[in-house]
C-alpha cells in the first residue's frame, strides 16, 4: 500500500525561493530518501512564498533564509533525523548556494493514529516502507 507519511512545508521570500522551487524540492527529497530510507516515489512538498513585509527573520540571515518543517510519523531514530539535518545543510549549500546559516529545520512527529489518509486512520494502514530507521 502506498502512503505518504511525511509532509514538508518550505517557507522563504518569494523573490529568492520562487525561481528555485523545483530544485529545492529535489534536494529535500533526495535527503529524505537517503537519510530516512523513504521511497523515491513519495513526495509531498508545499511551498510558501512570502513578500518581505510578511517574512521576518533573525539578524545574520540573508534573503535566502529558508524554513523547512517536516510533519511525519514518529519512529525515526535520533541518528536518522540528525543525518537528515546534515544532508539538508550540506546539499542546500552545495546544490542551491544557500548557506547553512540560512536554513532552519523543524521536525514535528505524531503517532500514526493522529493521521488520517485514504479513508483510514494511519495506524490501520499497512505501509510499504519502514518508519523505524
Amino acid at each position: 500500500m502506498n502512503s505518504c507519511m511525511s509532509q514538508v512545508k518550505i517557507f522563504g521570500l518569494r523573490g529568492s525561493l520562487g525561481p528555485i522551487i523545483p530544485a529545492v524540492s529535489d534536494v529535500i527529497h533526495s535527503c529524505v530518501v537517503d537519510a530516512l530510507h523513504y521511497p523515491k516515489d513519495k513526495r509531498a512538498h508545499r511551498f510558501f512564498q512570502l513578500d518581505p513585509t510578511e517574512f521576518f527573520y533573525p539578524p545574520g540571515r540573508s534573503e535566502k533564509y529558508t524554513i523547512i518543517e517536516f510533519s511525519m510519523f514518529e519512529g525515526r531514530s535520533v541518528e536518522a533525523k540528525k543525518a537528515l539535518f546534515r544532508l539538508l545543510f550540506e546539499r542546500f549549500e552545495k546544490q542551491l548556494g544557500i548557506a547553512a546559516q540560512d536554513v532552519e529545520i523543524t521536525i514535528f512527529e505524531t503517532p500514526k493514529s493522529n493521521w488520517g489518509f485514504r479513508g483510514l486512520p494511519g495506524d490501520e494502514h499497512s505501509l510499504d516502507y519502514k518508519v523505524d530507521v
